[in-house]
């Protein structure tokens, strides 16, 4: 290319190229170029705690991590070698099964006679309980019940002179068929009471009526059976009284209550006329 292709530099550009050309040659002659000192670093701004606005859902534990458990000794030869008794669960949970099929007859006998006395105790003597009738019979049987309907049919066949059996089968149907009528009438009456708690109560209540039967059969005196009759028909009634009447509604009980004292004077009319 040949100088006269060239284009010549505007004017201004030559002197800018010039001034940098003069600088450049006036920074050689002039020696090393002197280093400023650097600026002194800015104080640390303090830091601001960001807080998240929704609070965790994990508590924070402060416990230590859990260590591991310790390796199991190797087992001895001594313990190894002796044995370890087992125990039973049923004897250490809920207590022994009783079994009551393989026991004596003579356990038995004395079981239900020990729940026959309690449950005497509970209906015809006065208790705290007898307001209750689930408390005061909660553990019913019909042991005791059949024994004194079976005993006091006995005791009036054995004050009839003549035809014994029909009096007992009189006696003894009358007071079965009796209390199982009367529960009927309960529970036909809305009462809360099961059906043969009260059989078992009903029947408990003529104990009274058995001592009475006992003492008219010993004493043929008619004024002394009617005062007998009278004060052992008064107990049964005082002992059958708070259980039927707890058992209905308040408005039922002359209800419930008249049947069960019809039955007892029925007994105690067979009591002092049988002769």
């Amino acid at each position: 290319m040949s100088h006269a292709d060239t284009i010549p530099l505007h004017q201004s550009s030559q002197s800018d190229i010039d001034e940098i050309e003069n600088l450049i040659n006036a920074s050689v002659q002039s020696g090393p170029a002197t280093v400023l000192p650097a600026r002194p670093p800015s104080p640390p701004r303090a830091s601001i705690p960001v807080v998240s606005s929704s609070p965790s859902p994990f508590i924070q534990s402060h416990l230590p991590p859990p260590s591991a458990p310790p390796p199991p000794p190797p087992p001895s030869s001594s313990t190894s070698s002796q044995k370890v008794p087992s125990v039973s669960i049923g004897v250490t949970g809920f207590g022994p099964a009783a079994n009551t099929l393989t026991e004596p007859v003579w356990d038995t006998v004395k079981r239900d006679l020990a729940r026959i006395v309690s449950n005497l105790k509970l209906v015809v003597f006065p208790n705290p309980y007898r307001e209750d009738p689930g408390k005061a019979l909660r553990d019913w049987d019909l042991w005791g019940p059949f024994f004194f309907i079976v005993f006091l049919g006995l005791a009036l066949s054995w004050s009839a002179s003549v035809k014994k059996s029909e009096v007992f089968a009189v006696a003894f149907a009358l007071l079965a068929a009796g209390a199982v009528i009367l529960t009927l009438n309960v529970l036909l009456l809305g009462g809360h009471i099961i059906f043969f708690q009260s059989l078992s109560l009903l029947g408990y209540c003529l104990f009274p009526l058995d001592v009475g039967a006992i003492i008219c059969m010993l004493k043929d005196n008619v004024i002394l059976k009617v005062i007998v009759v009278c004060v052992t028909l008064a107990w049964s009634s005082w002992a059958a009284y708070p259980f039927m009447s707890s058992a209905v509604n308040p408005r039922r009980k002359a209800l419930a209550l008249y049947p069960v004292f019809l039955m007892y004077v029925s007994v105690g009319f067979l009591i002092i006329a049988i002769d």
